[in-house]
């Protein structure tokens, strides 16, 4: 195939920079994309929406040379091409902006936009004036106020992808694919995003933006493709759809209730926190938490809201007070004793934190209970598969066998591979921080629906979710955090956006202290 060269490029407003047709890939015997179809003009938007497994990440993964595809159409700027690695790709203009970039904590925001091709001056010296000079100008032209100078190290997530959006200016990138950029912003940080994204489209540059949150793909993008199960389902104009009807394209079946919650008859208190405080996070956290009930932690973005939940599993120390499992205390900082008194944590980030990504499924959900699996010191395969399989199976976790990597898995699917490694526990407490950060509309349904019906065979939850539907649809009490302390503990039938949210600001106590 001819190298891609960007100097045969003849490119008009509205012409097809990205096409994609009938792209097929598969990684073993699980075929990731069936037949994938994306097609972007220049100047505009371009919202790519589909379930965790539609095939979105693997697309994308192609267009951005990670992957190769087995068959299919492949062009960009009018040309056939084959990327085989990201160099090509970013050589060619296409920038992938991912939800968390990675960018080097210790060089400078310049250092990091022009890093592998730094300026010269005439003794073949680095330009560094030069470089700073022209960093200041990328900012400015995006209209953001960051040093080139400062570290990145410190940085917000909404900061760093601003940065990388620069850094794909300065290569005079004619793509940018954005790939859940606001899971981790602020409103005021996706105003800002959005901002840069509108000035790029009227500079003529093609965007795809990829968002399970479906106010915002009305809000920004001009056309929507929807994916289901690796395959192309449908492309729209925005003006001429609908929530419901995208959200039917996306799962091909009728999602039901989003917050499928029924009632749980209470049991014994199986939590019990009091007087938790660790300086400078928390204070004087006092709550409990019974069998069948589904405890709520609200709260803005660093109230303090993981920080109780990983110290109460003793991820983290705390200074003083104590937590409690069915009236016997449990050591602080000790995880292992949390899980012997039947606890379980399930944190915000599955990849990280939660699951051994090169490891196959059944490793995985296995992973806690090995101890218990093991005979004569020796733990085979086949004893992972046998008591992992009832569990992904209740999770209706998507892969085609116990097997599969979970690193080659969807975020949803991922999700319930965390769920199900704790669940086989036979935990008494789970502690869940974001269920659903992420994952589709239609996985989110299945998660609450999962929880829903723990919560009714008994089992005490503890949820911490940024989502305030998911809060109100889902919790039998509502525990507002705010500066690290409980500002308020509200009931179901008491709980309203306004109520949370004016204790999580602080509203309440600002109203009473002017009276």
């Amino acid at each position: 195939m001819k190298p891609f060269n960007k100097a045969d490029l003849v490119q008009e407003p509205g012409s097809l920079v990205l096409e994609l047709r009938d792209v097929r890939k598969s990684f073993g015997a699980v075929a990731a994309l069936r037949s994938g179809t994306l097609a972007v003009a220049a100047g505009s938007i371009h919202a790519l929406v589909g379930e965790n497994g539609a095939g979105k990440s693997t697309l994308v993964k192609i267009v951005a040379g990670v992957h190769r595809l087995d068959s299919g159409v492949f062009r960009f700027q009018g040309q056939d091409v084959e990327f085989t690695s990201t160099a090509e790709s970013k050589a060619a203009g296409i920038a992938v902006i991912y939800q968390e970039p990675t960018l080097f904590p210790d060089l400078s925001v310049t250092e990091n936009i022009f890093m592998g091709r730094q300026p010269l001056d005439g003794f073949r010296r680095i330009d560094r004036a030069a470089m700073h000079d022209e960093a200041a100008g990328l900012f400015g032209r995006l209209g953001v106020a960051i040093d080139p100078r400062r570290p990145a190290l410190g940085l917000s997530i909404a900061d760093q992808q601003i940065i990388e959006i620069a850094k794909a200016i300065s290569l005079d990138a004619s793509l940018l694919v954005m790939d859940e950029p606001t899971a981790a912003l602020s409103g005021v940080e996706v105003d800002r995003l959005f901002a840069v994204a509108r000035s790029l489209r009227d500079e003529g540059r093609a965007l795809v933006f990829i968002s399970h949150r479906f106010d915002e793909v009305f809000a920004l993008c001009d056309t929507v493709t929807v994916m289901r199960d690796g395959e192309y389902i449908a492309t729209n104009d925005i003006s001429k759809t609908s929530v419901p009807e995208m959200v039917s394209m996306m799962v091909g079946r009728e999602v039901g209730e989003l917050f499928p919650k029924t009632p749980a008859e209470l049991g014994e208190v199986v939590l019990e926190v009091n007087g938790l405080d660790s300086t400078g996070v928390f204070h004087d956290v006092t709550f409990q938490v019974r069998a069948g009930e589904i405890v709520a932690l609200a709260g803005l973005v660093g109230s303090g809201r993981s920080e109780i939940a990983r110290a109460i599993f003793g991820v983290d120390a705390y200074g003083s007070g104590s937590v409690r499992m069915a009236g016997k205390q449990i050591a602080p900082h000790r995880p292992r004793a949390a899980i012997r008194a039947g606890m379980a944590f399930i944190p915000e980030d599955r990849r990280k934190q939660g699951l051994i990504t090169d490891g196959s499924v059944a490793r995985n959900v296995a992973g806690v209970i090995r101890g218990g699996l093991a005979r004569a010191g020796l733990l085979t395969s086949g004893a992972e598969n046998r008591a992992a399989g009832p569990w992904a199976g209740r999770l209706e976790v998507k892969t085609s066998a116990l097997d599969a990597k979970a690193s080659t898995m969807s975020g949803g699917n991922q999700q319930k591979v965390v769920i199900a490694k704790w669940l086989a526990t036979k935990p008494k407490l789970l502690i869940i921080d974001e269920p659903t950060r992420g994952i589709d509309v239609g996985t989110k349904a299945e998660v609450h629906r999962l929880l829903s019906e723990l919560a009714g065979e008994g089992l005490a939850i503890l949820m911490i979710s940024s989502e305030l539907p998911e809060v109100l649809g889902m919790a039998d009490r509502v525990l507002v955090v705010s500066e690290g302390r409980i500002s308020a503990d509200i009931a179901r039938a008491d709980a309203t956006a306004e109520s949370v949210m004016s204790a999580a600001t602080g509203a309440d106590t600002a109203t009473e202290a002017s009276r």
